[in-house]
């Protein structure tokens, strides 16, 4: 893997691409800056060397029409304080300002350019468009894990002018290696927990990491499509009607895989998807009709949590229960709970997809396991087997 680590930036001026996409409030403040705060070390790097730091990013989906709304102008301030650097900032990402911005850039300053998808070309990967922003520098390094997905113009065509000077980013480091050892050099046993809504949207997932596991907790909706296809009843509970026969080969994978399969027991039910609704704990293969699932029930959550504290390796996708309402969180905490022990008694866990990583922020996980992902479709990506545009670009 070709790191920032391998190169010297002295009088470089290193153009990287980072994911500054951060939520903002209505008044175009930043909410959440932790993708910033990811990409300090690489930036800290390269201004240590003496080098000079052209960031690149997008913001939102302004669809190629310049709004300012989605100007980075408004992240600057934000930008240069969790950075402890002042940024400068160009409307432009390319053109004679941007040129001349970047000329102009003097080793230890960092420059941010114009949002990119100010342009169509960016997001159809275009060659021209990706050839004018690599004359900004001399050096390219790729730092957003976050679009490493994604075959545009700053994060996989542009590396093909860099033949030599062209690196990830520590970033993208500690999210490639978090992924291998998971899929790779992990201890074992190793248990992945995959939760959320469908089966659907997890089966290549689940069929690629099958032989890397040891362990398969499934929770959440997509639980229910499992229970009914071996014959529980599962009343008004979340359920893919259409994917029952492939819930059953799932199961059977697994088997051949000598993968240990844990789904729920019981469940927290409830006669409607309200927080407020009645609720009561049930056997997860008896739920009356008009009743639905919405968490995992007290008996799961032991079970899990005995499987989680014998594991080396855990990898954590999705709630099992719709932990944004407060009366069906405890499942989803729990497992929290189990995860964190589990990491201080020395395991190395790995949380990732949107979901995940919105409950172990909120509810202050994120500094009890041993990795949070920054890219939501870029792990599942790789948990599925596939070489991301950006990352197959810096290894080509």
């Amino acid at each position: 893997m070709k790191t920032i680590n391998d190169f010297n930036f002295k009088d470089q001026k290193a153009l990287v691409r980072v994911d500054f996409n951060v939520p903002q409030d209505d008044q175009l403040k930043v909410t959440d800056n932790t993708r910033i705060s990811a990409v300090k070390p690489t930036v800290e790097k390269i201004l240590r060397d003496g080098g000079s730091v052209i960031l690149m990013t997008h913001l939102g989906r302004p669809k190629g029409e310049v709004k300012d709304e989605f100007s980075l102008k408004h992240i600057v301030n934000e930008v240069s304080n969790v950075l402890g650097h002042e940024v400068k900032f160009v409307e432009e990402s390319i053109g004679e300002k941007a040129e001349k911005a970047a000329a102009e850039l003097q080793p230890g300053e960092i420059l941010l350019l114009e949002n990119l998808r100010f342009h169509n070309e960016e997001e159809k990967g275009d060659e021209k468009f990706a050839e004018q922003l690599s004359k900004l520098g001399n050096a390219y390094v790729n730092d957003a894990f976050g679009t490493a997905h994604r075959a545009h113009a700053s994060t996989a065509v542009i590396a093909k002018f860099f033949s030599s000077t062209k690196f990830f980013g520590l970033l993208m480091e500690n999210e490639l290696k978090a992924i291998d050892k998971v899929l790779k050099s992990g201890e074992r046993p190793v248990t992945a927990i995959l939760g959320g809504s469908k089966v659907s949207t997890k089966i290549t997932i689940i069929e690629n990491i099958l032989p890397a596991i040891d362990n398969l907790i499934i929770g959440g909706g997509m639980a229910f499509t499992f229970i009914k296809a071996l014959g529980g009843k599962i009343g008004n509970s979340l359920v893919e009607e259409d994917k029952l026969s492939l819930a059953l080969e799932i199961l059977a994978k697994a088997k051949e895989h000598k993968v240990k399969v844990y789904l729920p027991s019981d469940a927290v039910i409830a006669e409607s998807f309200s927080n407020d609704a009645d609720r009561k704990e049930t056997d997860i293969y008896e739920i009356p009709e008009g009743w639905m699932g919405l968490d995992a029930g007290p008996k799961s959550r032991e079970q899990f949590n005995d499987v989680l504290l014998g594991s080396k390796t855990i990898l954590w996708n999705g709630p099992i229960g719709v932990f944004e309402m407060s009366n069906f969180a405890a499942g989803t905490i729990a497992l929290g709970d189990s995860i964190a022990e589990a990491t201080k008694l020395g395991a190395f866990s790995l949380v990732g997809g949107g979901d995940s990583v919105a409950f172990v922020k909120q509810f202050g996980y994120d500094e009890k396991v041993s990795y949070v992902s920054t890219g939501g479709g870029a792990m599942l990506e790789s948990l599925e087997g596939l070489e991301l545009p950006g990352i197959a670009a810096i290894n080509q």
